[in-house]
């Protein structure tokens, strides 16, 4: 019973009237200010998104800067509050810097990362969806962040990479162009009509709609092998049917040469057996 004995209404009430009168204002300001930036912070990122979407910018970026204006926007939201109770900001600044700066010595890896991430973002190399081969693994992007990048093979395995080797290694990007060029190397037999089998190989060529006429495509004897005639094949073709047009027409030129009677030889060697 000592504590509510001892315990005085009035003085409380008193300080409460105190603090009222010489915080209230302070405090309603700081209230004022954060619903404000509150509401700031929500309607700049939508904005930002808004406006960068109409304009073809990569989604990857779009999101990158929508997220940063939000954490600015309420960065500085909070330097006002703290103003406003009459804290020194500058001072916080400069403390929060050299614990920054500290910090960044410790994580110079990590920081290495989100410089390469920041790069990624503005400078675009690469896109989500392209398909790229970067510090020795290939596959499908799947997300740019700003201290990893996410990739998918093939087979549907994920490879996670840090940007900081990704930024710092040669970005071969398969799907940057809208075209490329497939390149066969076919072999007949040195008995064969080579004339005959290039006519083939050009009217299946011409046949299927996929390779286009522009640049035209080409099938050339390069080189005379040991156990065949090589003729080198090169066909102009949409990003996209790369893969189903060389494999097609793969299959439809062995076809094609069983019909007309070209062969496609086997490796060969010749040993001549010297008797004493």
């Amino acid at each position: 019973m000592s504590f509510f004995e001892n315990f005085n209404l009035e003085e409380v009430g008193q300080e409460l009237v105190t603090v009222l009168t010489t915080y209230g204002l302070d405090i309603v300001g700081a209230i004022v200010i954060l619903i404000v930036g509150n509401m700031i912070s929500k309607r700049v990122p939508k904005t930002v998104t808004k406006v960068l979407s109409k304009k073809d910018v990569d989604k990857t970026v779009v999101n990158f800067l929508a997220s940063l204006s939000r954490m600015s926007i309420m960065t500085i939201t909070l330097l006002f509050v703290l103003a406003q109770f009459g804290i020194q900001t500058a001072s916080l600044i400069a403390v929060l810097g050299a614990a920054g700066l500290a910090i960044g010595l410790a994580l110079q890896g990590t920081l290495s990362n989100v410089a390469g991430g920041v790069m990624l973002l503005f400078f675009r190399p690469m896109r989500i969806g392209d398909f790229v081969e970067v510090a020795g693994h290939a596959g499908t992007v799947k997300a740019v962040n700003l201290f990893t990048t996410e990739m998918a093979t093939g087979d549907n395995v994920q490879i996670i990479l840090p940007n900081a080797s990704v930024w710092g290694s040669a970005i071969k990007n398969f799907s940057f162009h809208d075209t490329r060029r497939v390149d066969m190397v076919i072999g007949i037999a040195y008995e064969d009509d080579m004339d005959k089998a290039r006519g083939i190989m050009l009217g299946l060529i011409e046949a299927d709609t996929r390779a286009l006429k522009d640049p035209a495509p080409m099938v050339v004897v390069s080189e005379l092998a040991d156990s065949s005639v090589n003729f080198t094949v090169r066909i102009w073709c949409n990003s996209g049917d790369y893969w189903p047009l060389k494999f097609d027409m793969t299959k439809a030129m062995k076809e094609a040469f069983d019909k007309g009677g070209i062969s496609i030889p086997y490796p060969q060697q010749v040993v001549h057996m010297v008797k004493e």
